[in-house]
């Protein structure tokens, strides 16, 4: 991402804190900042699979069913005695599963990543509903419930995952091979075949990290509440598209980065606390969230337009 446009989102973030902080002083308190940046730390998880996903010129709108699928399977082991750590990683691995058959899918049978995963999204769903009866599960292990709500010399568990998993994320896509097939692919998918990328592995190894992100996203969560259900999740895969592309990346794919999500997915997690500490009804919060969106995605696809005017009239 270009300085100035990474300059500028911050920007926009810097005086959005600023202006609920004029309308509600309680917002610059220590408590309600560090619960700001510990929501958004769930989101941002989420978030980093999604820019993957959209770098590579796909989408998924699955990633809030596969997170309440691999759950609700988590909290059904330990039910079934199954010893914890045994259950995380089932848990992981039918996240990874799901992303996996949404890349089989979009590469071998040619269906658009909107259809495949929305079609994702309606079976883990189902699954995640049949499997607990449309029940929930609640009192988990103390063990497995400081991922979500313990923390590390101060620092809660959610922001600490977020952050290794930046770090992590963070050099495979900037400075490994990893990072250059993915925005190359996601750029100009001929010209990576004739450079001898391979797509089909490169599109399938991206939604299955996106699907192990959900499911780690998903354990995260329910150590939180000490709850599982399948009705978890249902807003957020729009939710991390929108931060995604307010962050700057492209839907059209081969331009995204993860510190740009990271401001993007601060926006909106201060757009919806503002609302609640200035009281606004939860009637208007929805539409005043998507007018906001709909602003800064608006305003940002007019700048690009200018600047390849500006670009197209120099050359």
């Amino acid at each position: 991402m270009k300085r100035l446009d990474f300059l500028l989102r911050v920007s926009v973030l810097l005086l959005l804190a600023l202006v609920i902080l004029a309308a509600n002083p309680n917002f610059g308190k220590l408590g309600n900042l560090v619960n700001v940046v510990r929501q958004a730390s769930l989101l941002y998880i989420l978030g980093i699979g999604m820019t993957l996903v959209i770098i590579v010129g796909g989408v998924d709108l699955s990633n809030g069913a596969v997170l309440a699928l691999s759950s609700c399977l988590f909290a059904l082991c330990v039910v079934h005695k199954v010893p914890i750590p045994i259950a995380v990683i089932v848990a992981l691995l039918i996240g990874a599963a799901c992303g996996l058959l949404n890349g089989l899918t979009i590469v071998f049978a040619r269906i658009p990543p909107f259809i495949a995963t929305f079609a994702m999204m309606y079976i883990a769903r189902g699954l995640a509903y049949y499997f607990m009866h449309s029940s929930s599960i609640q009192g988990f292990d103390a063990r497995f419930r400081f991922i979500g709500t313990g923390s590390v010399l101060g620092v809660p568990m959610p922001i600490v995952w977020a952050g290794l998993l930046y770090l992590i994320f963070h050099t495979l896509l900037e400075n490994a091979p990893f990072g250059v097939s993915i925005r190359a692919v996601g750029a100009n998918p001929e010209s990576s075949r004739l450079a001898g990328l391979n797509l089909n592995r490169t599109t399938i190894v991206v939604y299955t990290l996106n699907g192990l992100l959900a499911a780690l996203a998903g354990l995260v969560y329910t150590a939180r509440l000490n709850n599982a259900e399948p009705v978890i999740g249902g807003s957020f895969p729009l939710d991390t598209i929108a931060a995604v592309i307010i962050g700057g990346a492209s839907l059209f794919g081969g331009e995204g980065h993860l510190a740009g999500t990271l401001v993007g997915v601060l926006i909106l997690t201060l757009i919806l606390n503002g609302m609640n500490l200035m009281g606004i009804p939860s009637i208007w919060q929805s539409f005043i969230t998507g007018s906001v969106i709909l602003l800064m995605i608006g305003a940002q696809t007019y700048a690009k337009q200018i600047g390849s005017r500006r670009l197209s009239a120099r050359t």
